[in-house]
């Protein structure tokens, strides 16, 4: 009796640890990245140029997700189950759609590593990931962001045939969609997973599409469990081992006596010739096991070992009960190496076809061939990838699951038309909602109580949009995560600083204020006003302190307590004060130091800063709700402070001085604020206002800056910031004494 392919919801029960909220910090710490090859010599052309194409040099605009447990207990996990009457699939669409069990029924064999728990570790390329069952890893090199997030799912309509043995018409049955917005690239993605009834394979359609007017790096690994005392096999005879020192090196493919006895952690990419058949497979002792197969796009095996040592075993049992089984890794990606990205041309799309089944023959690489030809020809996944490919656009159907309103703000923002991946606005949530304002009313809103400032997005049409409206704490602080992606650090603090005097809640501000003194080493960067005008320096550890103590006690987005507080302990606060005292191997630990010992060593720091700038260095000033009059090409340098073309440094002083600014063309109304005053009236004039004069009960500071805005036609319209301000000049008095107001302010 042939059992017509189904697909069902259904709950596994598990111990499993809680995976914790994401941290509210942004990343802007680049990343520890352990891919690397320093030296390329020797490499294939193309894959020396396709390791240094593109490589992601930071999380922006994804959240570290870090606050995972270790206490497990018995947790129900929502699955899929596909099934026919040879096969059983059990998909996680909760945890970015892994397929956690592929079940031969026949014979009653799990063909892959399925994890008896569910323990986050910090695996992923923003933390939380888990071992086990196939993985669909996307972004950039290392495991996906979304490994342990949610993906839409959904049913449509599966092919008519598989490989070259059709059936009757109509007779396809169903397939399962899953589909989501990638933040790291900014691409859409979609999996689609279906059992040909009396099919030993399951057949996996992936299609990346880039709807963008610009080439993009891609990146994609299937990443599939099994047991480690499986014999791998691959049609090549040499591999390029990569031991994570930084090296590639070809090597002959090792044998398994080898890899058993190899001490370390160890990536081995197979070298498949030109025109060989794609696969790989796994076997034990008696020959049967999983192989794995693609059409030809599709070109990249892999296998990775955790090896024999001390540090692998416990790997092993720190993501497992003690006592289970290990693990180890056979992969398929679209290039020869994971250290590479492939480009993706403007407005294309990249498609393959991959077959997962049981395998039983001797465990030698010849027979595994003869062997798949026989059960598996390879015309027949090329006639199943064409078959499928028409229903790629299908919509789908029945929605099995939700995942992240990303997409949706991103098509609606576009207005992109994704056939078979709707990303439809009801998956908006909480976190889109203030960019969903901001994109249609030109405002990003305000909080209605204090909170984290929530999820961010640093693309430039994300970031043109935050410079066009209005200067608030909430726009200042995620336009300056924004520059800050950007590689605009300088512009990046002083929009944090300006975002300093009215926002109700600080921490995260002090936070980003001290990564960035201690990122680009700003003298400058949030001191607080001393005698004199200028502003004494606060070092990151007392920016850090002061983030931890104004975070203490508020309310995060659940209403816990402590949310700030916690978060700027350990890998959320990105070490910052802490690293130098510390092993750069070990996890940065927090530090609490008391009021007086942070007063001391900020007064010890900030004495030598403070006297440089009374001799004549200068300090750049803030400007009144708009960026300083600084161009985008001023960028601080390792040799010293930073260097701005267009500035004037001069002694401090507190009389009148009369200031001189040229309007651009097509300027309606220029707002003026004398620099290092943020909180005090701005004067508005008409374009050919050349000069203002104004008196401040402080000293001006160092450097003049000047806010350029453009009045919009419309009356309710925001006011637009100009992206690149011209400078402002200073004319001086004719002397200190006669320092006064000019004749007119007209």
């Amino acid at each position: 009796m042939v059992i017509v392919t189904t697909i069902r919801r259904d709950v596994v029960t598990l111990p499993a640890a809680e995976p914790g909220p994401d941290n509210p910090l942004p990343p802007l710490r680049p990343l520890d990245e352990l891919h690397r090859v320093e030296d390329r010599e020797g490499l294939p052309r193309e894959m020396a140029r396709q390791i240094g194409y593109e490589p992601l040099r930071s999380l922006l605009p994804v959240p570290v997700r870090d606050g995972y447990e270790r206490m497990r207990e018995p947790r129900a996990l929502d699955t899929l189950v596909i099934e026919n009457d040879r096969l059983r699939v059990t998909v996680l669409p909760g945890l970015g759609g892994r397929i956690a069990s592929l079940l031969h029924k026949p014979s009653g064999r799990e063909l892959l590593y399925r994890n008896p728990v569910f323990q986050p570790a910090d695996f992923a390329l923003n933390g939380a990931w888990f071992s086990g069952g196939i993985e669909w890893n996307i972004g950039a090199t290392g495991h996906t962001t979304l490994a342990c997030s949610p993906l839409h799912a959904a049913r449509v309509p599966a092919p008519d045939g598989w490989g070259h043995r059709p059936r009757r018409s109509g007779s396809g049955g169903e397939m399962l969609r899953l589909w989501e917005w990638e933040r790291l690239r900014d691409l859409p993605f979609q999996v689609d997973l279906w059992l040909p009834e009396g099919s030993d394979f399951l057949y996996v359609g992936v299609r990346v599409r880039n709807p963008h007017e610009k080439p993009v790096p891609t990146y994609w690994w299937s990443n599939i469990a099994v047991p480690e005392e499986r014999r791998v096999l691959a049609p090549a005879d040499e591999a390029y081992h990569f031991g994570y020192e930084r090296r590639l090196r070809r090597v002959p493919v090792p044998s398994y006596e080898e890899l058993r006895q190899h001490p370390y952690a160890a990536d081995y990419f197979y070298d498949l010739p030109d025109g060989r058949r794609r696969w790989i497979a796994a076997l034990d002792d008696e020959g049967h096991g999983l192989v794995q197969t693609s059409t030809d796009v599709l070109r990249g095996r892999k296998l990775f070992i955790w090896g024999a040592g001390r540090g692998g075993r416990r790997w092993q049992e720190w993501l497992t009960e003690p006592g289970t089984g290990g693990y180890c890794e056979i992969q398929a990606g679209l290039a020869r190496t994971q250290l590479e990205h492939v480009r993706l041309e403007a407005e294309s799309e990249v498609a393959w076809l991959e077959a997962y089944g049981p395998l039983s023959c001797a465990p030698e690489a010849g027979e595994v061939e003869a062997r798949l030809e026989a059960v598996l020809p390879r015309a027949d996944v090329d006639a199943a990838y064409a078959a499928w490919k028409p229903h790629a656009d299908t919509e789908p159907g029945e929605t099995l699951a939700t995942g992240s309103g990303w997409g949706a703000l991103e098509v609606l923002r576009a207005d992109w038309k994704l056939p078979g991946t709707p990303f439809d606005e009801s998956t908006l949530g909480e976190e889109q909602e203030p960019w969903l304002q901001l994109l249609r009313v030109g405002v990003l809103p305000e909080p209605r109580r204090v909170r984290p400032p929530g999820g961010t997005l640093v693309a430039p049409h994300w970031r043109d949009m935050l410079e066009t409206a209005p200067a608030t704490p909430l726009t200042e602080y995620h336009l300056g995560i924004a520059q800050w992606h950007a590689g605009d650090r300088a512009q990046a603090v002083r929009s944090w600083e300006r975002a300093l005097e009215l926002a109700p809640s600080v921490w995260p501000l002090l936070r980003c204020l001290a990564v960035a003194d201690r990122e680009i080493g700003d003298p400058r960067a949030g001191g607080r006003p001393v005698r004199g005008g200028l502003r004494r320096p606060v070092p990151g550890a007392a920016r850090r302190g002061r983030a931890m103590d104004r975070g203490h006690g508020r309310a995060g987005p659940r209403g816990d307590r402590g949310t700030a507080r916690g978060a700027a302990h350990g890998t959320g606060a990105d070490g910052v004060g802490t690293a130098a005292s510390r092993d750069p191997r070990t996890r940065p630990i927090p530090v609490r130091r008391g009021p007086v010992a942070v007063r001391r060593g900020e007064a010890r720091r900030g004495a030598g800063r403070v006297r440089g700038r009374l001799r004549g260095r200068g300090s750049a000033g803030r400007g009144g709700g708009g960026r300083p009059a600084v161009g985008a090409d001023q960028r601080r340098t390792a040799a010293g402070p930073l260097r701005l073309p267009h500035a004037v440094t001069r002694r401090p002083q507190t009389r009148r001085s009369t200031y001189s600014y040229t309007a651009p063309s097509g300027c309606t109304a220029i707002r003026l604020r004398p620099a290092g005053v943020p909180t005090g009236p701005a004067i508005t004039r008409a374009p050919s206002s050349v000069s203002t004069a104004w008196a401040s009960s402080t000293s001006l500071t160092a450097i003049v800056a000047a806010t350029l805005r453009r009045i919009s036609n419309s009356a309710s319209g925001p006011l637009i910031r100009r992206k690149q301000p011209t400078a402002a000049t200073w004319t001086p008095p004719r002397s200190k004494r006669s320092a006064g107001p000019p004749a007119s302010r007209s």
